[in-house]
């Protein structure tokens, strides 16, 4: 008989669920619930150990294979997909500032900051990180664009392949390790928000945060392809229509990558030619995170707001602009833009292993379908716009002019 396997994401419903009921269990001594809190406490400092090993490991190869292409066909690639996940950003915050605070009142945040004092670990191992973040930060953006600099002098890849074999091992670690545990850690986590009694007011806000969120990713696709509809003077809504099945397979692969195949016939039907579909829409589908921004942002601001921590506009500004670059450069990071984005937490105030990171990832990992068909469905419009420059400038080199309002043949050169 074939065994059902389970995915992460009805793995972390499950842990979350019975971490609510077992903090909320009085017949159990308190030593009972200090085991799985202990777990997460050593879990944490696992992760702390690991998360400036990954910026390394990811932001520096991404960083030298983004500056290795087809020159300014990929510098406009990732100027417009970089804008578009900073323009994401913007909008979920100022959404965010403004409607939020509608419902999580003082009121309730008083009542989460003021919550009982949680159980402590039974014992914990010290282990300090090699690195701190910042300094891995620097180090990451410094070698990654030195090793850019000696590719393009035609030399340098043996450092680059030592960096990229290194990265292969943070994904292994990840993968085997971090990923399967973070349900037995968001487990310990939830025991620890159910016992404090916290719990109950953190949820009743996040349902909201979602209904908010989804409908900001959906309105911001829709803009993207009507943008683009206009610039190549061709009416959006069959673009629209055509992305349905791309948008579908995102949400129950839960994966940009497998997405792929689909989106390149969308954007084939959508008259993309065969050469720039099928170098931006592999792309995109690492730099472009639109969806995923805004889930971000829009709860990190959420759990500001409900720990009665700033939130101002400057503070949020420059963690987007970070998490803007550290998304496009760091796409690698299993368990979604979170994970790339988790080493950052700290430009707000968060720590990136505390009980609110926890809570973030939780939230995050719960509904990244959605942000990743965000993702997707925006990568065809970008397709869409990167084909109409590529075009209009051979057009332009030839003498051609192209019948107006009529789409350009998509296997044209």
């Amino acid at each position: 008989m074939k065994k059902t396997k389970i995915g992460l994401v009805p793995k972390l419903i499950i842990a979350i669920v019975l971490g609510i009921v077992f903090g909320q269990l009085d017949v159990l001594p308190a030593i009972i619930l200090q085991i799985p809190i202990t777990i997460s406490s050593l879990f944490s400092s696992l992760l702390s150990f690991i998360i400036p090993l990954m910026i390394i490991g990811y932001v520096i190869v991404g960083i030298a294979d983004l500056t290795q292409g087809a020159g300014k066909l990929l510098g406009a690639t990732t100027l417009i997909s970089y804008g578009s996940t900073l323009v994401g950003g913007v909008i979920a915050y100022t959404i965010a500032s403004i409607v939020f605070p509608m419902f999580i009142t003082p009121e309730l945040s008083q009542k989460v900051t003021e919550s009982g004092e949680g159980l402590a670990a039974l014992f914990t191992i010290p282990l300090e990180p090699m690195l701190d973040v910042t300094s891995a930060i620097v180090f990451a953006f410094l070698f990654g664009i030195g090793i850019s600099w000696l590719r393009g002098q035609n030399k340098g890849e043996t450092i680059y392949h030592f960096f990229s074999d290194f990265s292969a091992i943070i994904t292994r670690i990840l993968n085997t390790l971090v990923i399967p545990g973070l349900p037995i850690y968001i487990f310990g986590n939830f025991v620890n928000l159910s016992y404090t009694g916290s719990i109950q007011s953190i949820l009743s806000v996040f349902w909201r945060v979602f209904l908010v969120v989804l409908a900001l990713q959906l309105i911001g696709v829709l803009a993207l392809f009507v943008i683009a509809g206009i610039y190549r003077k061709e009416k959006p809504w069959q673009f629209i229509k055509n992305q349905v099945p791309g948008y579908i397979t995102a949400l129950g692969t839960q994966s940009s990558a497998a997405t792929i195949p689909v989106n390149i016939e969308i954007a084939r039907k959508n008259g993309v030619s065969r050469q720039i579909r099928e170098f931006v829409v592999p792309l995109c589908a690492t730099i472009h995170l639109y969806g995923s921004i805004t889930t971000v942002i829009s709860c990190v601001t959420a759990v500001l707001i409900m720990y009665d921590m700033p939130y101002d506009f400057q503070l949020m500004m420059g963690f987007i602009l970070i998490l803007g670059i550290a998304m496009v450069a760091a796409p690698g990071a299993p368990g979604g833009a979170i994970m790339s984005a988790l080493p950052f937490l700290t430009v707000v105030g968060i720590s990136a292993t505390g009980p609110i990171a926890t809570l973030l990832i939780s939230l995050y990992l719960t509904q990244d379908s959605f942000g990743t068909a965000a993702n997707v469905s925006g990568d065809n419009a970008i397709a869409l716009m990167v084909d109409k420059i590529y075009h209009t400038k051979i057009l332009k080199e030839k003498n051609w002019v192209p019948t107006r309002g009529k789409p350009i043949n998509s296997e044209v050169l």
